[in-house]
């Protein structure tokens, strides 16, 4: 995209910085109330946000219950359904992140965490590689903004903020270990 394409953005704050953070105390203490055993549950992140996501969760699940749930990192990319009509222009070839899960998944509680959900093709895709790896007790999904348009029957356990949007659209998040900042915005 050109530069004066990307000036003649219009975009809003959905969330600050304070209510990031906010949101996802709230998200942990959500989670914590429907685990059924907190030394069984893992959190697993969706390349890429939905990593960074994964750890601040496990560090707010220290900080408030003094247990520190196990984090991996699970990459979609060759499970995709739509790799070969995302080549074009505006995605160019996908980019291969690593899948680290340095725990057993089988009997685990896991939280499958992203960003955004907006079809659910990216999450029954992560769904589909986590079995690679075993098999969990149940699966569970935590997302930091749920935009709606889905073309999947997935439904997420926890919201952090549902924003219904067009799909002209964009929800653009944007982390400090990754962008230098936080907040959450939409972008027409």
């Amino acid at each position: 995209m050109d530069r004066s394409a990307d000036q003649n953005r219009r975009s809003k704050v959905l969330l600050d910085e304070d209510q990031l953070g906010r949101t996802l105390a709230r998200m942990t203490h959500e989670i914590a109330e429907q685990a059924p055993d907190l030394a069984d549950l893992a959190l697993v992140g969706i390349q890429r946000r939905g990593v960074e996501l994964a750890a601040r969760l496990a560090g707010l699940f220290e900080a408030f219950y003094a247990v520190r749930p196990p984090t991996g990192a699970i990459d979609i990319t060759f499970y995709r359904d739509d790799i070969d009509t995302r080549a074009g222009l505006q995605y160019g070839q996908p980019v291969v992140h690593s899948t680290d899960l340095p725990f057993d998944v089988n009997g685990k509680t896991i939280v499958l965490v992203d960003d955004v959900l907006y079809t659910g093709r990216t999450i029954r895709a992560a769904i589909d590689a986590l079995f690679d790896y075993g098999r969990p007790l149940s699966v569970r999904l935590a997302v930091l903004v749920d935009r709606g348009h889905r073309d999947l029957p997935i439904r997420p356990d926890f919201v952090g903020k549902n924003v219904p949007t067009s799909r002209n659209e964009q929800v653009v998040v944007r982390l400090v270990e990754m962008d230098g900042a936080d907040e959450v915005l939409i972008e027409e």
